[in-house]
């Protein structure tokens, strides 16, 4: 197999986060990801690395101290206890680990890529992150992993100008609310309305790039928005760094939600935003996991995203 070298990050604290029995966020997602990639005969053609925690220094980028102060004095000492922070999030006593090692990921990833090393990186971890506020958990959310990766491309290492990539299902609340004002980061989303979280439509700001559909759209809309919308803001912007929040629960068989999105459309969007960026971003690729609740649907969808990062010269 010819492929550019492509970073997999993840940890054993992914699967000790559970919020209770039957919870959609389940670790097996986890192993949904990693035993499809090894079906396929792609897994050990990646450079397998365990996430680090994120320092406090990283953290605070995206997050205020008082905030983290809270969830680390309501977090579970005792094995079994939940502490719930919304009617579907909850902490057990490994879930600030696991946080810790999925914020992690995201900075590692972006060290790996900017350094050359690889020329992409996946972040298969969880609790997922773009609900995650910067004084608020939510959503299966704790800390923002694609924030903190992204203001650390921002602050360690320089960059200019990044941008955020979020195709899923949900509106990236939290990401909005840490970078959506900020003119270093451009944050392309896409998302079906009305859905959670958003009581109203989107807010927009100059650092915006949203996508809005519709339950029953399948992958000719989400294609055609995405062109008409996403791709002349790229374009404008030249990013020098892409991140992905990468969920995979706008596919037709999610129980979450109504999009028809198929494994096409994702491998095709990823392909499609690295090479339309190539000439400012180099194909420099971090993507981290979001959503995505069918296990085999998610497997197949995030494979095929991989194997889109993974191709020498972006498919083309």
């Amino acid at each position: 197999m010819s492929a550019r070298r492509t970073a997999y990050i993840s940890h054993p604290s992914s699967l000790a986060h559970e919020m209770g029995v039957g919870h959609p966020e389940q670790p097996a997602r986890v192993s949904a990801i990693e035993d499809r990639l090894k079906a396929a005969w792609i897994f050990d053609f990646l450079e397998q690395n365990n996430a680090q925690p994120v320092t406090p220094e990283q953290l605070v980028r995206a997050h205020t101290q008082p905030y983290l102060d809270r969830l680390a004095s309501a977090a579970p000492t005792e094995d079994g206890a939940l502490a719930r922070v919304d009617p579907d999030t909850a902490m057990n006593r490994h879930t600030l680990e696991a946080a810790s090692r999925a914020a992690g990921a995201a900075v590692q990833a972006v060290d790996l890529v900017l350094g050359g090393s690889v020329g992409a990186a996946f972040c298969n971890v969880r609790p997922p992150g773009h609900h995650a506020e910067r004084e608020q958990a939510m959503g299966f959310c704790f800390y923002n992993n694609v924030a903190v990766g992204a203001l650390h491309a921002l602050e360690a290492h320089g960059l200019q100008r990044v941008a955020v990539v979020d195709f899923d299902v949900h509106y990236g609340n939290g990401t909005a609310d840490i970078l959506g004002d900020d003119p270093r980061v451009l944050l392309c989303s896409s998302y079906q309305y009305p859905l959670y979280p958003l009581a109203g439509p989107a807010r927009e700001t100059a650092s915006m790039s949203n996508v809005t559909l519709r339950a029953g759209d399948g992958g000719d809309a989400f294609r055609e928005a995405v062109t008409a919308s996403w791709f002349p803001a790229l374009k404008r912007f030249a990013p020098e760094l892409i991140l992905f929040s990468a969920g995979f629960d706008a596919h037709a068989e999610d129980p979450l939600a109504e999009l028809r999105l198929v494994e096409d459309d994702y491998a095709w969007v990823t392909r499609e935003i690295l090479r339309r960026t190539r000439a400012s971003a180099g194909l420099r690729a971090v993507s981290t996991l979001e959503g995505g609740y069918d296990l085999s649907a998610l497997g197949r969808a995030a494979t095929v995203h991989i194997q889109a990062l993974m191709e020498p010269d972006a498919g083309f």
